[in-house]
């Protein structure tokens, strides 16, 4: 046998070579033993044999079960595997179990610098008892008699926001800002995560539905007033008020009356909309959710009560002077929305696909002023919001004719922003004129960019690359483009070079026109005559109202840096809340980009489209 095979290949026995003292062991063997030796395994035979001679050596087998393979093979491959394992193997377990180190976020888009300082403005515009990170330096407690002489009233109205550069407050735009605000942030809450913003944003809308909850018994399940305003102004009055006098609001020493309203369709429809849209924001508070639910419920009841049609600005000229409502069927649509998307409650579908509510609210009537967004006419926000229900659920009959209506006329609305179809003028500069160049007109600009550039991300979470207007198709590049420019030129992209968002860029306005930040804080509790001297003076600001986006240029692209040209250096509640709106849907900062598709939608029950009615019998 093989020296070297010590479980395998043929017995050899070579008789020639035997020694004598083998000779000898196999003549003490048991002859019928060696007469089997044929028959010896050849395990038997080593133990009986004993050493041969070697011989040439033989490949050597390993018989794995599935298949037997040779053993130099075999030890190949395993050494293979643990060199491997130690080159490769053993840095990737090192390299995972060392700290994790982030990378440096990409730096932030001009967008989401816009959005930090702009959000700021409404810190500086709290009224009330300010919290200790208010983050206002020159801000402190104000207001806190408003309304308490009201025997109705539990607390007051004391809180809230101040609308502009005076200390009136005026609670339809103020409704309309957080409505606005909550929207943004239904459609984009991982973007103001993703910023840090997040907690921001939902104080500053807290801060104000806190103060619409005290602007009625929200408490009642049916009310029979609501208090519009606090405040008042006549216009060339030498009575102290909140115009004849130059007062920082934590000085107000004139009186300060509240005004009610017994009709209110238009104010308390958006006061309906702020509340339930914040409903859904503050869904991971139950209670308060609830509680702004109930309010919203209770304000929707009022505005619809068929007895109480008359505008809230009827008659009422320290209102109708400032913030007159033109019409209600806009806030109808707008707050019926809301409420629908809040509770999933069916009936709020069923009244604003009702053939005469676009009827009455001339939603299909292509007029071009009524797809511009302000907070006077909600038509083509609320018309989005109808169109998203039926380009992501699409619940067809009994729905389908009206939100099919609403769909086709925000398309239009987005073709008339586009500059090629001349439906509204543009100055030199590249803004357009959406407010016919009348004063104040970058309120409406950020308003369209919001709209156009929420549409855009309608269609592209639903894979659709664009629209039609008419027989010209276009991307939703072409919406972003728009979008952009407007925001572009609020920033500095203008002939002037002028950002009109203070604190944004080098160049922007130092003379806003704004009673706190234009009388100094330095503890002297100026009067009201007293504080002209602020008013008039031709130096900045002493104090900078960051995030502040005042009135804006001119139709010429003209812009006068003056504290006493309101129209040109004022910033507004309403405006402020579009240009949130619209920079937070542009930012790609944070990695966020896109909508929250489905988080709206959460409180709506299973859509299961009915049938059509038959067709009436044929008759001949």
């Amino acid at each position: 046998m093989s020296a070297g095979n010590h479980w395998g290949g043929s017995l050899e026995i070579h008789g020639d070579e035997a020694t004598d003292d083998e000779q000898s062991r196999n003549l003490d063997l048991d002859p019928r033993a060696l007469s089997r030796r044929q028959y010896l395994d050849e395990t038997q035979q080593s133990w009986l044999l004993g050493p041969q001679v070697a011989k040439k050596r033989k490949n050597e087998y390993i018989d794995l079960g599935c298949f037997v393979c040779k053993r130099k093979l075999l030890w190949w491959v395993l050494g293979t595997l643990f060199v491997g394992f130690v080159v490769i193997g053993v840095p990737v377990i090192i390299a995972k179990s060392l700290p994790k180190h982030k990378g440096s976020p990409p730096p932030p888009d001009e967008y989401s610098k816009a959005l930090h300082k702009a959000l700021l403005f409404f810190n500086a515009q709290k009224s009330g008892r300010l919290p200790k990170n208010n983050g206002i330096p020159w801000r402190g407690d104000s207001g806190l008699n408003d309304g308490v002489n009201q025997t109705d009233l539990n607390h007051g109205l004391v809180g809230g926001y101040y609308d502009a550069g005076d200390n009136i407050k005026f609670h339809f735009p103020l409704a309309f800002s957080m409505s606005l605000l909550s929207w943004s942030v239904v459609e984009y809450s991982s973007k103001y995560k993703a910023l840090g913003e997040y907690d921001h944003i939902r104080d500053i809308i807290k801060w104000g539905t806190d103060y619409l909850l005290l602007t009625f018994n929200s408490s009642a399940t049916k009310i029979d007033k609501i208090y519009a305003q606090v405040g008042v102004a006549k216009n060339g009055s030498t009575t102290p008020d909140d115009h004849f006098c130059w007062q920082r609001p934590e000085d107000m020493s004139y009186p300060r009356p509240v005004i009610s309203v017994t009709s209110a369709p238009d104010l308390a429809g958006e006061i309906s909309a702020a509340l339930a849209s914040a409903s859904i924001v503050f869904r991971d508070n139950p209670s308060y959710s609830s509680r702004l639910l109930r309010a919203a419920s209770t304000a929707y009841i009022f505005a619809r009560s068929s007895s109480r049609r008359t505008p809230y600005s009827h008659s009422n000229p320290d209102i109708a002077n400032f913030y007159n409502s033109t019409g209600y069927w806009d806030e109808y649509m707008w707050s019926a929305a809301w409420m629908y998307y809040a509770t999933g409650n069916s009936s709020f579908a069923n009244f604003a696909t009702d053939p005469r509510l676009p009827k009455n609210a001339k939603a299909f009537a292509s007029v071009a002023d009524l797809g511009v967004l302000n907070w006077d006419n909600k038509l083509p926000a609320a018309m989005l919001l109808w169109t998203r229900l039926r380009v992501f659920l699409n619940p067809g009959y009994p729905y389908e004719e009206s939100l099919r209506g609403y769909f086709n006329a925000t398309g239009l609305t987005m073709c008339a922003n586009l500059r090629r179809f001349n439906v509204f003028n543009w100055t030199k500069g590249g803004m357009s004129e959406l407010n016919h160049g009348r004063p104040q007109p970058l309120q409406y600009i950020v308003n369209a960019a919001f709209l156009a550039n929420l549409y855009a991300d309608y269609m592209d979470a639903t894979k659709v690359p664009g629209w039609y207007c008419g027989p010209f198709y276009f991307s939703t590049d072409v919406l972003r483009s728009f979008a952009t420019s407007q925001i572009n030129y609020v920033l500095g992209d203008n002939p002037r070079k002028m950002s009109y968002v203070v604190g944004y860029g080098k160049n922007f306005p130092r003379r806003v026109h704004h009673r706190g930040a234009s009388i100094p804080h330095n503890g002297v509790k100026y009067s009201c005559t007293a504080g002209w001297k602020w008013r008039d003076a031709k130096t900045p600001n002493p104090n900078t109202i960051t995030g502040a986006m005042v009135g804006g240029p001119d139709k010429f692209d003209g812009f006068s840096d003056v504290r006493t040209n309101y129209n040109y250096t004022e910033p507004t509640m309403a405006g402020n809340a579009g240009l949130v709106a619209a920079l937070i849907s542009l930012t790609s900062t944070g990695g966020g980009s896109g909508i929250d598709k489905n988080s709206i939608f959460a409180s709506l029950p299973p859509l299961f489209p009915a049938s059509p009615p038959p067709p009436p019998p044929w008759k001949p």
